[in-house]
């Protein structure tokens, strides 16, 4: 089977396509055939050099949607021929989901949201499921105020539509060409992103908001909008340094809830419900991932580039 590698850290250049042996369903596992892998900026960072002691060739890729081709043993739960989406971790010896067919545990497999056409069911696994683990260690109570930014991205839309779904208060940055997006995916108050964004939430919240999902990578600069003694929820980790005025880091940390079946079903009945908007930004033969990822990399995405087998 085809697959995008990696075949040593660099530029665009080290990707490429090479076919690669896969082996069947073991139990509890199924094996998918791929019609849609997401590119996300992990994938980015796995192909500049953030494998660590991973040897290449890597494939990439961190969410797919397909077909069930085999299940293994006590398999019972999805069944030959269904259209699945799966959150998949690139760490493991055979790789990640930008392959023709991929064997993955049946825990990290769901069906496709109803009415999903499989590239847009290919944006939500590994974006839902970081959105309501940083949710769920933010732990805020109905009615408590959270900022989100980076508002117009698709994890922040992901974001947005599931602490409404928690009953929160959200209050989200966007340039102004996206604020119709963004108070469209939810967001009860929209503030300028940039050099604005503390003074405005802080402004929203007269004091502060609880806590931020910082979905921009802002880090530090972005204290300021946060009361004394919220929290901050991180995606790209944290240096270990203390903040400040008590505010705790809450880093997330995606690859330990790929096997959360159950977060992965409400991601999909919300899907259902159009209560989350499953946005592709563009649509690439693996010969062209070099291409997905130049897309990726200049930012500004709407949504995701998504490699179709």
């Amino acid at each position: 089977m085809r697959a995008v590698v990696i075949t040593k850290p660099g530029g665009l250049d080290v990707l490429s396509v090479a076919d690669r042996a896969v082996r069947q369903a073991g139990p509890g596992e199924v094996r998918i055939a791929v019609k849609a892998a997401a590119v996300n900026p992990t994938d980015i960072g796995l192909r500049e050099g953030a494998a660590g002691d991973l040897e290449p060739p890597l494939v990439p890729g961190m969410d797919a949607a397909g077909t069930v081709e085999s299940v293994g043993a006590g398999v019972d739960r999805l069944s030959v021929g269904e259209q699945v989406m799966a959150a998949v971790s690139p760490r493991r010896p055979e790789g990640g989901a930008q392959a023709e067919l991929i064997v993955v545990p049946a825990a990290s497999v769901v069906a496709i949201p109803d009415g999903a056409t499989l590239p847009q069911a290919a944006t939500l696994p590994m974006n839902g499921l970081t959105a309501l683990l940083g949710l769920e260690l933010l732990d805020l109570a109905v009615g408590q105020s959270l900022a989100v930014s980076g508002g117009a991205g698709l994890l922040a839309s992901y974001v947005i539509a599931l602490a409404k779904v928690r009953g929160l208060r959200v209050i989200a940055d966007a340039a102004p060409a996206d604020e119709e997006l963004v108070r469209g995916n939810g967001a009860d108050v929209v503030v300028p992103r940039g050099e604005g964004f503390v003074a405005a939430a802080r402004e929203a919240t007269a004091g502060g908001v609880d806590a931020l999902f910082d979905t921009a990578l802002l880090g530090r600069s972005a204290f300021a909008a946060i009361r004394d003694g919220g929290a901050m929820a991180v995606v790209r980790g944290w240096d270990d340094s203390v903040p400040e005025r008590g505010i705790e880091i809450r880093q997330v940390r995606v690859a330990t809830v790929l096997e959360r079946t159950d977060w992965l079903q409400e991601l999909r009945e919300l899907a259902s419900q159009r209560r989350l908007a499953l946005r592709v930004a563009g649509e690439f033969p693996p010969e062209q991932a070099a291409e997905a990822h130049r897309l990726m990399a200049a930012g500004g995405l709407r949504g995701r580039a998504v490699i179709v087998f």
